[in-house]
């Protein structure tokens, strides 16, 4: 029966138009075969908006919808001293593809693309979702020089210029830390590049607005903006800016904005507060996440990331399950 209920749902997510009958299946689903769910929900009780599990019990439980054996596992990166969220994974061609589909709706066939991984922390971590989808983008790549880069900053720059000449066509992704490091020992004219920024700065510098990290990427490159990825080890959906600050949530990720101190009552498009998200994608585990991310939702769906919240206001909620 769950097989047949989750192929059920699977079709309703690749239909367009059936985002909303695909969220509510998903819904009743997930309360029927997730534990942690169906009861943080049956504590809950009926409420107007569907209940969004805070983001923290990746780090604390096994997260399951269904009886399935994980083909592996995904794992935060995070700073030194956290706890590491683990998101289980039933299938990564499931991950692969739905990442392949969310990136082509706004940069085209990965293929099409000579992709440059700076990720170092990453890397050395490893189970990372975002070094798995990059990983995937660069086997698609037609372009042999497509690949990752640790600290290798002067191979990264010979290549860079090397693709500028042949005017092939370049996606430069990197953790924020690593492109900001890079910008300040290798600046150079890198115009006709598409720089993508994501992961923050994992304490390794001084935290920055995006815009502010946007500004000195720009003056280093001589380019006229910088692309930004959103993802999470616990989501298997990104969004992405194509310039500036405000998110495009890909087919499989709707967002929600609530109250800080109420987590049942959402916000007016345009109005700061928690960001929550439903992914379809994540079918096999939670797809109601509750983040720890304050923003702004607008009408058309996009949203933009403002800050952190303080972990000590979700507590109540994260008390309920305990």
């Amino acid at each position: 029966m769950q097989t047949l209920l989750r192929n059920e749902i699977l079709k309703k997510i690749a239909t367009p138009g059936s985002t909303n009958e695909a969220i509510n299946s998903l819904f009743r689903y997930q309360c029927a075969n997730n534990a942690l769910y169906g009861r943080f929900v049956e504590l809950l009780g009926e409420k107007e908006i569907y209940p969004f599990l805070p983001v923290s019990f990746f780090k604390s439980h096994e997260i399951k919808s269904g009886n399935w054996s994980a083909e592996t596992w995904f794992e935060s990166s995070g700073t030194t001293g956290q706890t590491s969220s683990k998101h289980l994974v039933r299938d990564i061609n499931w991950y692969l593809t739905n990442a392949e589909q969310g990136f082509s709706r706004f940069y085209g066939n990965p293929r099409n693309w000579c992709i440059l991984g700076l990720l170092p922390n990453y890397l050395e971590r490893g189970h990372s979702s975002l070094v798995a989808m990059v990983n995937h983008f660069t086997g698609l790549s037609e372009y042999p020089e497509s690949g990752f880069f640790l600290h290798d900053f002067e191979r990264l720059q010979d290549t860079l210029l090397r693709c500028r000449t042949a005017r092939i066509p370049v996606l430069l992704l990197g953790v924020t830390y690593a492109l900001l490091d890079f910008a300040e020992r290798f600046p150079m004219d890198l115009r006709g590049v598409t720089i993508m920024e994501t992961g923050g700065m994992k304490g390794r510098r001084k935290e920055m607005t995006r815009t502010e990290v946007h500004q000195v990427l720009m003056e280093a490159f001589g380019v006229d903006c910088i692309h930004s990825e959103y993802g999470m080890t616990e989501l298997f959906s990104q969004a992405y800016a194509r310039g500036g600050t405000i998110f495009a949530p890909s087919d499989t990720m709707k967002v929600v904005a609530t109250e800080i101190n109420d987590p049942f009552c959402t916000v007016q498009p345009g109005k700061t507060g928690v960001l929550n998200i439903i992914d379809l994608a994540n079918l096999d585990t939670v797809s109601f996440i509750q983040t720890e991310d304050i923003g702004r939702v607008h009408p058309d769906g996009s949203f933009e990331v403002l800050g952190r919240l303080d972990a000590a206001e979700l507590r109540g909620c994260n008390l309920m399950v305990e």
